[in-house]
Formats: structure tokens, C-alpha cells, sequence
């Protein structure tokens, strides 16, 4: 839990100091849902999720939207940024956009660190909760961990964080929040998250004038995206914008691209 410097208000990150799973996104659906499951078991009925644009967020913010259809009790919330969306840039964590961040485990760590002591210059941890309860299947204890750089606000702050999570019976209340998720196909969501199998490249039609452009393409699916339209007659490029991965195609086609995107599941 971490102070955002441009309201003050709380926000989760929902990370670990461990492993939640081997690859990224299927690690970040899996903070998700404990992130969610902490953040209600301190009062919050209903948390608002955002998932930090990393690789593999567009991934995640899709099977989370699936969850959500299905009737996972949580909802996405929406980036400051005028082109909105729950993937959350920079400006969003300083202000706080969200009740809950996703992100990874190394990501996480690195944001928690700058976020306990930005106003000392990184030499101790000034402002904060510390790192947050031991959350996790199975799991039956409360467990909070803080750092030899945290100084006397952040240990009481943790010591206060704690004892809400015991008083709230936190085991259980994770236990609920599994069970809602599994419920709402976190299994096969998680699933979908592995790698594919490469398809066979395939050849480019005719180059044409790029003049329109597809966003919310995760860049790991990128590449399979771009030969999925080419299969299927639509001159495409891979380019990187402003806001992360884009498809650049023609005007004409952007409708008949997005349909056949999404089907494929890469929208």
C-alpha cells in the first residue's frame, strides 16, 4: 500500500516479493485477484482495478474484462490520460487513479522503493505501509514484511496495516476472493495467458499507404497479429507509438482488421 504524492489518497500495488507465476501476465492476473482480495478484506466492497502498461497488460486487462462479464466483483477503472482505458501510465500511480495497481513482481519492487522514499532521496523509507500482507492460496497467516531502510512512519504504518488485515480475517477473506475468481474463469483465463504456439509466417500482400492506426495490442502479440491480417489479404505494419504497440494499416481496412483481430483474440 503506498501514498500517492499528488492526492495523498492509498493505493495497492498489487505485487510480490516473490513469484506469482513463471511468465508475466499470467503472474499479474494472479496479483489481480489477491491485490483485489486485500484491498476488500480493508473496506473496500468494490475495488477499482488498473494494470500498469508493461508488457502483457493488454493481455491481463482483457481477462480481467472477461472475469468482470462473468461476474468477478471488481471493477476497471480508468486512466487520467485522455485516451482513458485501465492500463495505467505514470501521471496515474502519482495521483492515483485506481484503488488497486497490477503490476509485476520486479516492477512492483522498483515503484514501492521510489514511492517509500521519494523525499528522502532513497536513503529511508519516510512515507508508507511497508510491503503488505503474505497473501496466497493456502495461506492461513498474516505476514508483513518492512525494510532496514524503513523509518519509524512506515513501521507504525505497517504495524496499523496489519492489524487491520488480522481483524478482518484476511485468510479468509482470500479464500472468498479465489473462490469468486475461479467462478468468474480465472482458470481459463490463466490458461489463455500461455504462450501460443508460433504460427507459420505469412507472406505480406502488397504494400499499400498506412494511413490509420489499431491500439491495444499487446507487443508480445504484435508480430501474430500482424500475420493474422496478412493471412487474410490486409496490409499491415508493427510500430511503436506514443501510448505503446500499434498496428498501422490502411483507412479502408480498419474495421474489417479489428473484426478479425478480435476473433483471434489479440483485441
Amino acid at each position: 500500500r503506498m501514498t500517492c504524492p499528488a492526492s495523498g489518497r492509498p493505493m495497492f500495488m498489487a505485487s510480490s516479493t516473490g513469484m506469482s507465476a513463471p511468465r508475466r501476465a499470467g503472474a499479474m492476473l494472479r496479483n489481480a485477484v489477491l491485490g483485489a482480495g486485500v484491498a476488500r478484506a480493508l473496506g473496500l466492497s468494490l475495488p477499482v482495478l488498473g494494470v500498469l502498461n508493461l508488457e502483457a497488460a493488454p493481455q491481463v486487462v482483457r481477462a480481467l474484462s472477461h472475469m468482470v462479464d462473468k461476474g468477478y466483483p471488481v471493477r476497471l477503472g480508468e486512466s487520467i490520460r485522455r485516451d482513458g482505458g485501465a492500463l495505467l501510465r505514470g501521471n496515474d500511480l502519482l495521483c492515483g487513479a485506481v484503488d488497486v495497481c497490477v503490476t509485476d513482481t520486479l516492477t512492483g519492487n522498483a515503484l514501492m522503493k521510489v514511492f517509500a522514499s521519494f523525499t528522502s532521496g532513497g536513503a529511508r523509507e519516510t512515507c508508507g505501509w511497508g510491503y503488505g500482507p503474505s497473501v496466497g492460496e493456502g495461506w492461513d497467516k498474516v505476514i508483513s514484511i518492512v525494510s532496514r531502510a524503513s523509518g519509524a512512519p512506515v513501521i507504525a504504518g505497517a504495524l496499523r496495516y496489519t492489524a487491520r488485515a488480522v481483524r478482518a480475517d484476511l485468510p479468509g477473506k482470500i479464500r472468498e476472493e479465489l473462490r469468486l475468481a475461479a467462478a468468474a474463469g480465472l482458470e481459463a483465463e490463466l490458461a489463455a495467458l500461455a504462450p501460443a504456439p508460433v504460427p507459420e509466417e505469412a507472406v505480406p500482400p502488397a504494400a499499400v499507404p498506412t494511413d490509420a492506426e489499431l491500439h491495444g495490442i499487446d507487443v508480445l502479440d504484435l508480430e501474430a497479429a500482424v500475420h493474422c491480417l496478412w493471412r487474410n489479404g490486409i496490409y499491415a505494419e508493427a510500430a511503436m507509438g506514443c501510448t505503446g504497440p500499434v498496428i498501422k494499416l490502411p483507412a479502408r481496412s480498419r474495421e474489417a482488421a479489428r473484426q478479425l483481430l478480435t476473433a483471434a483474440g489479440h483485441l
